[in-house]
């Protein structure tokens, strides 16, 4: 498949049945599951289908579920009356209602706890929500879009997420390649990126050059098209003239070739250490994730406690 960065994504020429695949999605009001590697565009496949649906004039309200964790969090999602709590002092709608009409977007939906998964059980069959602190259900009209990077149905074995729920959500699947899997896909996405930052910094958009483009596309990107989208700025940011050259994008998507170097330059290049590297890499995975230590565990394929660890450690602020 091929995403963009913002809503619309560049014209595909190979995946045309996940295009019409997506097109038929949209084209309906069913819930629809969107799985794939943080980062990887599950947002910008979730905004598509809303602006190709019937929806598209209505909101589109994100939520991210890694969040949803202190004790106002049914507050957040379902809203509140005045005096619900303490602080309360004025009603809320809560994420569901904003999205009333539209599409609620339930990102990384495996991060909810057991009494939330319960209570969203309770909003998809009944299409209501109650207000904290108020036994009067509000009626809703709005399009549920979840994504993960879990495996689900491994988490119903074992007993950390609902299988009813995850039968209402599963209706419709959409799956996300990581980006090292669609890597013809980079120049048209850095393309796109690159006019986008134009618009936001009011200059012209650069061209990238073609040792940096090879370097782009041959790099692995770990952290997907979050992490594109950062080297591009880095690049952009920095570059000297109306051109990103490879020594523009971020220590290690790209590399001197040994042999362009004169040999005293190369013995002179000191060796990193294990802990260098290691701290080097866990700041990376701190950037690419806006800080959200949960991702960057899962990034870095450690529990989040070991990464808590490393980052006291290496007086890394998260």
């Amino acid at each position: 498949m091929r995403l963009g960065f913002g809503a619309e994504a560049p014209a595909c020429h190979r995946d045309n049945a996940f295009e019409a695949r997506l097109g038929a999605v949209a084209g309906r009001d069913c819930t629809v599951l969107i799985q794939g590697e943080t980062g990887a565009g599950k947002e910008v496949t979730a905004r598509r289908v809303h602006a190709l649906s019937s929806r598209a004039g209505k909101s589109f309200v994100p939520v991210d579920c890694t969040g949803l964790r202190d004790e106002l969090m049914e507050s957040q999602l379902f809203g509140h009356e005045r005096g619900a709590f303490t602080g309360a002092d004025r009603a809320t709608m809560g994420f569901f209602r904003a999205a009333d009409g539209g599409t609620i977007f339930l990102d990384e939906i495996g991060e909810l706890s057991a009494a939330l998964q319960a209570k969203l059980l309770r909003v998809i069959q009944e299409r209501r929500v109650v207000p904290l602190g108020s036994v009067e259900g509000v009626e809703i009209d709005v399009r549920i879009i979840a994504a993960t990077h879990r495996d689900l149905h491994a988490m119903v074995e074992s007993g950390a997420f609902r299988q009813d729920l995850l039968y209402r959500l599963d209706v419709v699947q959409l799956c996300v390649e990581p980006l090292r899997a669609r890597r013809d896909e980079v120049p048209a996405l850095v393309g796109s990126m690159l006019d986008e930052l134009a618009e936001l910094y009011d200059e012209p958009a650069p061209r990238v050059s073609d040792e940096a483009m090879e370097a782009l596309c041959a790099y692995g990107w770990p952290g997907n098209v979050r992490e594109l989208r950062n080297a591009i700025e880095h690049g952009f940011v920095l570059r000297c003239e109306d051109l990103i050259e490879p020594g523009d994008l971020p220590a290690g998507i790209w590399k001197p070739k040994r042999s362009h170097l004169p040999r005293a330059q190369i013995e002179a290049q000191p060796i990193p250490t294990l802990a260098d590297v290691e701290r080097d890499l866990i700041r990376r995975a701190i950037e690419y994730t806006d800080g959200n230590r949960s991702q960057a565990a899962r990034l870095l394929d450690i529990d989040r406690r070991r990464l808590r660890r490393k980052l006291e450690a290496y007086s890394i602020d998260a």
